[in-house]
C-alpha cells in the first residue's frame, strides 16, 4: 500500500504538471489569436499613386490639402482627427478654426503638427514631389485620392472611411447618397421631352465635362440630356475640349446652357451671351443660360446633391418645388 504522504506528494505533482501544460496550451492559443487579430484588423489599399497602404488601426492627426477630402472628413464626424485642411478651403465653417497648411510649405510646418497622415490629390503628387519624398520620409503616410467619376466617387468614401475607423459610417454616407439620388430620378422619371443641355466646364478653353463625370451624372438625375455626350476626355481627366465649332454645330439642339461657377470658371452671363458666334445657339436666344456653384457639382461631395436640385430647379421648376421635393424625401 502506498503511504499517504506519498500519494499526496504524487497528487501534487501530477497537478503542477497539468496546470504548466494549461499555461503552456493557454499562451499558445493566446498568441495564435492575437497574431490572428492583428492580421483580422490590418488594411491594405492602393491610392492614386499606385503606393500601397498598410494599416493596423485608424489614423488619428490628419492633414487635408484638398477641399473635398476636408469636406468629407466633417461629414464623417472627424472634426477632432482633423489637424490642419488646405489654405483654400472654406467648407464647411469650422475650418476656419484649423491650422492652414498648402503644398508651398515648408515640410517643418507638416513636421511640427506631428500628422500621422496627409490626405493629397494627384495633382500635389505630381507637381510637388520633394514635398511628398520629405514627408514619407519622415515616417507620415501620404495618401493621394480623387476619383474621376460617380463610380469612382463612392470608392472614394469609403476608402476614407477605412483610413480614419468611420468604416459604417463611409458606408451609410454611400447609402444616404444613392437612396436620395434614386428619388430624384423617380421624380424626374416621367418627364418629356427632356431638355438638351451643354454643360460648360471653362469658358475660355471652351471645355466641358466627359460621360461619367459628377457634374453629368448630377444633369442627367435632374432629369436632363447631355448634348456633349461624344466628348473625349484630355489628359486622363474628365475634362474635354469641346470647341466652339462643335458647340455651335449643335446650337439649334441645346435648350439649357449651364456653366459651372468658381475658380475654375471665372464666368458671369453676359460673358456668355457676347461669345462670339453664341447668339445662335438656341438658348442663348431664350436666355436660358444658368451658373452653378462648381463646389456642389464637381466635387465628390455629398453636396453633389445639393447640385442636382439645383440644376433640377434649372430645367424644370414646376417639378422640382418644395412640395414635390418634399415627397421624395
Amino acid at each position: 500500500m502506498w503511504h499517504p504522504l506519498l500519494n499526496s506528494m504524487l497528487m501534487f505533482k501530477q497537478s503542477r504538471c497539468i496546470i504548466r501544460r494549461f499555461k503552456t496550451i493557454t499562451g499558445i492559443l493566446l498568441f495564435i489569436v492575437l497574431v490572428l487579430s492583428a492580421q483580422v484588423r490590418a488594411v491594405t489599399l492602393t491610392d492614386k499613386k499606385g503606393r500601397r497602404i498598410v494599416f493596423s488601426s485608424p489614423f488619428t492627426r490628419i492633414v487635408s490639402l484638398y477641399g473635398a477630402h476636408t469636406e468629407n472628413l466633417y461629414h464623417l464626424n472627424l472634426e477632432n482627427q482633423i489637424v490642419g485642411v488646405c489654405i483654400n478651403d472654406t467648407f464647411p465653417p469650422q475650418v476656419d478654426k484649423k491650422i492652414k497648411f498648402s503644398y508651398h510649405d515648408d515640410p517643418e510646418k507638416f513636421l511640427a503638427y506631428m500628422p500621422d497622415l496627409v490626405l493629397i490629390r494627384p495633382m500635389i503628387d505630381n507637381g510637388y514631389p520633394k514635398l511628398i519624398r520629405r514627408l514619407e520620409k519622415s515616417g507620415i503616410t501620404v495618401v493621394s485620392l480623387q476619383p474621376s467619376g460617380i463610380k469612382e466617387m463612392y470608392d472614394y468614401w469609403l476608402t476614407l472611411g477605412l483610413l480614419t475607423g468611420k468604416k459604417l459610417q463611409a458606408e451609410q454616407m454611400v447609402q444616404t447618397f444613392k437612396e436620395k439620388t434614386a428619388n430624384i430620378q423617380a421624380l424626374t422619371r416621367g418627364i418629356h421631352p427632356r431638355k438638351r443641355v451643354y454643360f460648360q466646364a471653362i469658358h475660355t478653353r471652351m471645355k466641358t465635362f466627359t460621360q461619367g463625370a459628377m457634374p453629368i451624372f448630377a444633369l442627367e438625375t435632374a432629369g436632363g440630356i447631355n448634348v456633349a455626350s461624344d466628348a473625349k476626355a484630355s489628359r486622363n481627366t474628365n475634362i474635354a475640349v469641346y470647341g466652339k465649332e462643335q458647340i455651335l454645330a449643335k446650337g439649334s439642339q441645346i435648350d439649357v446652357f449651364l456653366a459651372q461657377k468658381g475658380v475654375m470658371n471665372a464666368v458671369n452671363i453676359e460673358q456668355i451671351k457676347k461669345e462670339p458666334g453664341f447668339n445662335i445657339i438656341k438658348a442663348i436666344k431664350n436666355n436660358q443660360i444658368f451658373l452653378i456653384d462648381e463646389n456642389i457639382v464637381s466635387r465628390p461631395v455629398p453636396r453633389l446633391y445639393n447640385g442636382i436640385i439645383e440644376i433640377g430647379k434649372c430645367l424644370y421648376p414646376n417639378i422640382f418645388t418644395q412640395e414635390k421635393l418634399k415627397e421624395e424625401q
